[in-house]
């Protein structure tokens, strides 16, 4: 078998520890201390986020869509895929390196999806996206973490508050739609999107595009129109 080799490294900001790029072969992993984050392998769940909420959307016209993490673009490519000619996706990625990774050593992974005429990236906490869009957005989905709570960086935890969730709330479009993709289940984050004033819905879905691997967890949570 192929060794791990580590192309680079990058600081997250807050004292957030540290990313690292590896390459095995045609195989990229990002990794956080010892936990991955991502794989090139498994983009199974990451591209039913965008699957699903556009099910949601899709009577929207001129949808605006705000992917919180760009990851390895498995979101944002399906998103792509799916989404018409008038759509908007906004990616806010918080680590610079990460967007220079996806034009350099994982170009053949991100398939030229960055330079698409819909896609605007914003290096920076999408947190503050959320909170400057006030009913901007038609879906917001979050992959910044492996789940509700702040693992990449401790002020990640404000956007799974009651707080930070009524400010997405208020950033969508009626009947606008808030994804969340976990690795596992949160009964505690169900109860606060529920608390903060959505309607919502706890899916179970595979790792792996062939239905195959881990069981993953997306919140779909929905802004009834009033």
């Amino acid at each position: 078998m192929l060794p791990w080799i580590q192309l680079d490294i990058a600081t997250m900001p807050d004292g957030g520890g540290e990313l690292r790029l590896k390459q095995r072969g045609s195989e990229f992993s990002i990794m956080l201390g010892t936990i991955e984050l991502m794989n090139s392998w498994l983009s199974g769940s990451e591209e039913q986020l965008a699957r699903l909420s556009f099910d949601r959307i899709r009577s929207h016209p001129k949808p605006h869509m705000l992917i919180g993490g760009l990851g390895m673009g498995f979101t944002l490519r399906a998103a792509l895929a799916i989404l018409g000619d008038d759509a908007r996706v906004t990616v806010g990625e918080l680590v610079p390196a990460v967007v220079e990774w996806a034009r350099g050593p994982m170009a053949e992974v991100f398939q030229g999806c960055l330079d698409d005429s819909r896609v605007n990236i914003r290096t920076g906490d999408v947190g503050l996206l959320i909170k400057s869009g006030k009913v901007a957005y038609d879906a917001i989905l979050l992959d910044v973490d492996n789940g509700p709570e702040g693992l990449t960086r401790r002020k990640n935890d404000d956007l799974y508050s009651v707080a930070g969730l009524r400010a997405a709330r208020a950033a969508l479009r009626p009947n606008g739609v808030l994804s969340v993709w976990s690795s596992a289940p949160d009964a505690g984050f169900t109860r606060r999107l529920h608390e903060a004033g959505f309607s919502v819905e706890e899916l179970k879905v595979r790792a792996s595009t062939k239905g195959s691997g881990a069981r993953h967890v997306i919140w779909m949570a929905t802004k009834a129109a009033h």
